[in-house]
């Protein structure tokens, strides 16, 4: 049975993300890659958004960007001016057909579709386990669900949202200014906003939002949806061309990095979907760059997280607890930090970018008791 040098269990973002970047480093690219998922990635199933000042590694496949982004609050709206940041979409289809493109011109790279089921570790490599075969490489990179914590309702919120690609025969969207976040909608089911995102004049992504306990019956977020596009767009004649819906989990719990030796986790089962506000793309890319440095180098693949890393990671905490606890909501907290603070820095934050004078200037825009009472708990928990 042949030994990979790598095995990639997963081909989402996380794990696709990895595979091009070890390609595209002359070092690493005549590795021997082996690539597992159950589904084939022929479907554009999500839409991924997020916010850089330069180009990125996958610059040329972004669908849209935007320099401006409104917040919308109850009595409280104002466009966003991003300063250095660059907002930015992808599209899934888009991000699968181009990793599998490039990696299709690799004859040392494999893709397999089968279901992994288990992942097993001994001293010297690792074996993936599928409901057809086991797999052997001296290092196994992960990002299904085998490690993830239990998320309950306890210690996680669950951000879940449905979009819709809506299409107009008349120009009617300003597509150089995005929708971030609009609460004035409902709150009794917890955080929830609209997204409202354009790629043209006519056309645009909208999705209907929420940060909460458990997810909504399916025709909740149609009835929004329909409500919102009628209502506050003031929209009657459209073609829905594209539909997603998504959870993504913003949780107290622990994603271990490395569960076992020669294992290490990607994504979302890394830990690296950004607790207080889901963003996960960014923090993939800026993993997956530190995971090939270390292999260029010679080193162990597992990145220990620095002493700021741990800081943003209480941060994190600290905002959920605040949510779950129900000391503040959601909608509060982020309409007093959109007044307060510039969103350039409200971006750096989320983006785990900023300075320690910025952190303070957010922390002193919040109510100090809620956020004081979550710190010091998140400071002594076990998760």
């Amino acid at each position: 049975m042949n030994t990979y040098d790598y095995i990639i269990a997963g081909s989402g973002c996380a794990g696709l993300s990895l595979l091009y970047c070890i390609l595209k480093e002359p070092k690493l690219q005549n590795a021997s890659i082996l690539l597992i998922d159950k589904d084939s990635k022929k479907n554009n199933d999500r839409t991924w958004c997020f916010w850089e000042k330069e180009a990125g590694v996958f610059e040329e496949i972004v669908h849209a960007k935007w320099n401006t982004l409104e917040f919308l609050s109850t009595n409280y709206e104002e466009k966003l001016d991003l300063g250095a940041y660059t907002y930015k979409m992808i599209q899934g289809i888009d991000f699968y057909n181009f990793v599998f493109n490039y990696a299709k011109k690799f004859s040392n790279v494999t893709f397999l579709q089968e279901t992994v089921v288990e992942i097993k570790s001994s001293k010297n490599n690792a074996s993936v386990i599928t409901d057809k075969n086991t797999y052997t490489g001296k290092t196994v990179f992960n990002s299904t669900p085998i490690f993830n914590p239990d998320i309950t309702q306890q210690n996680s919120l669950l951000q879940h949202f449905k979009g819709w690609v809506i299409k107009t025969e008349q120009p009617f969207f300003d597509k150089k200014i995005g929708r971030l976040m609009d609460f004035r909608l409902s709150q009794e089911n917890g955080a929830t906003f609209m997204y409202v995102l354009p790629t043209s004049s006519t056309e645009a992504l909208v999705e209907y939002t929420l940060f909460s306990r458990k997810v909504l019956p399916k025709e909740k977020y149609t009835l929004e949806l329909e409500k919102y596009i009628k209502e506050e767009l003031e929209l009657e004649n459209y073609t829905i061309t594209h539909k997603e819906f998504g959870v993504i989990p913003m949780s107290l719990a622990k994603f271990e990095k490395q569960p076992l030796e020669n294992v290490i986790n990607l994504g979302t089962s890394g830990g690296f979907t950004k607790a207080s506000s889901g963003y996960t793309f960014q923090f993939i890319q800026k993993n997956v760059a530190a995971i090939v440095q270390h292999l260029k180098s010679g080193k162990k693949p597992y990145v220990k997280p620095t002493f700021k890393d741990k800081v943003y990671n209480w941060y994190d905490q600290t905002l959920i607890d605040v949510i779950l606890s129900e000391k503040l909501t959601g909608k509060a907290i982020f309409t007093t930090m959109f007044k307060k603070i510039p969103a350039e820095k409200i971006l750096a934050f989320l983006g785990n970018q900023s300075t320690f004078l910025e952190e303070i200037s957010i922390m002193k825009s919040l109510p100090l008791i809620p956020f004081l009472s979550s710190g010091i708990k998140q400071l002594f928990s076990k998760n």
